[in-house]
């Protein structure tokens, strides 16, 4: 039987994504009046940062589904 193990890498690779993601957003927030314009960059890069989380969150998933399965 295969032993089940989680990618901790890659999880803490989307807990640094999310965490930057919460910078971005409150730097937004902040400038959302005084700077629309980098306001609207934070969200940009908010939304990567968010994605490349997901991404990690997916294949860690997927991995570990896969080994449950064996």
């Amino acid at each position: 039987m295969a032993q089940n193990q989680i990618d901790v890498n890659q999880l803490n690779q989307a807990k640094a994504n999310v965490t930057l993601t919460e910078s971005l957003l409150t730097q937004a927030i902040e400038k959302s009046s005084s700077d629309p314009t980098l306001a609207q960059e934070a969200i940009k890069q908010a939304t990567n940062e968010i994605a490349q989380a997901q991404t990690a969150v997916s294949q860690v998933q997927s991995a570990f589904l896969a080994q449950k399965s064996e």
